[in-house]
């Protein structure tokens, strides 16, 4: 009997510590079939973060290193600079990449550094109870904006992918969405992608994959996908905004 499909041997067999209709389990499942179909998984090096995904160790069949909250660029940084044959990603969501990690994020990107971060964007923190992030929309409530997130007190939500690519020495960055297949197609691509110019030595590459946190925001798993098309991606919209690989 021929094998149609099977679970990628980039990942581990420990259980997800998800919330059910989470779409993390899906981005994991992009990471590690990328690395396994290029080649990469036996050089890989994750960064976990801290927030959901403080577990990736666990999850990524590969070496991993646990970074302290907002830190991960640096210490993925670390890792590329003294191991520079292996392939280094963070994988980081919004409150760690976008609030306490910002300085690292902007810096890793601003020198270029030849590494990988997949950015999970769910528009809220997760972990810690649902409280308002750099990325909530702008009247989505909260634990701490109950009332709705307001322009006039909180800004407007930070749209990351677009302030890197103002740096020059950023190299790859595209928005992806995991909210249906063929999004989830296109995601795959683009992380695929990022690995493969990391692996040829292009430098600083970044992911950003719009996702669904259905138990903070108080919703179906099947309303949070809604959400994600319907409110996240007009804001947030997808695409490239920046390839120097296909610059002419």
């Amino acid at each position: 009997m021929s094998v149609i499909y099977e679970k990628s041997r980039g990942l581990t067999d420990k259980p997800l510590t998800y919330c059910p209709g989470c779409t993390h389990g899906i981005a994991h499942k992009l990471v590690a079939e990328s690395l396994v179909e290029l080649g990469l998984l036996e050089r890989a090096v994750g960064i976990a973060p801290v927030g959901c995904s403080v577990f990736a160790y666990d999850f990524f069949n590969c070496d991993c290193i646990q970074a302290a909250h907002g830190r991960a660029p640096a210490v993925a940084t670390g890792v590329k600079r003294t191991n520079p044959d292996s392939i280094v990603f963070t994988y980081q969501g919004d409150g760690d990449l976008a609030a306490i990690g910002t300085a690292e994020t902007v810096h890793a990107a601003h020198r270029g550094e030849n590494i990988t971060i997949i950015f999970i964007n769910n528009a809220i923190y997760g972990m810690t109870g649902g409280q308002l992030a750099p990325t909530t929309l702008v009247d989505q409530k909260t634990t701490t904006s109950p009332f709705g997130r307001k322009e006039a007190n909180q800004g407007k939500p930070i749209r990351v992918c677009e302030m890197l690519a103002q740096l020059p020495s950023a190299y790859y960055l595209e928005r992806a969405s995991l909210h249906d297949v063929p999004n989830i197609r296109k995601a795959k691509a683009a992380v695929k992608k990022a690995f493969q110019y990391q692996a040829e030595g292009k430098g600083f590459t970044m992911v950003e994959l719009l996702s669904t946190c259905n138990v903070n925001w108080n919703v179906t798993p099947a309303d949070a996908m809604k959400f994600v098309k319907e409110k996240m991606i007009p804001y947030y919209p997808l695409g490239v905004f920046k390839d120097r690989g296909e610059q002419v």
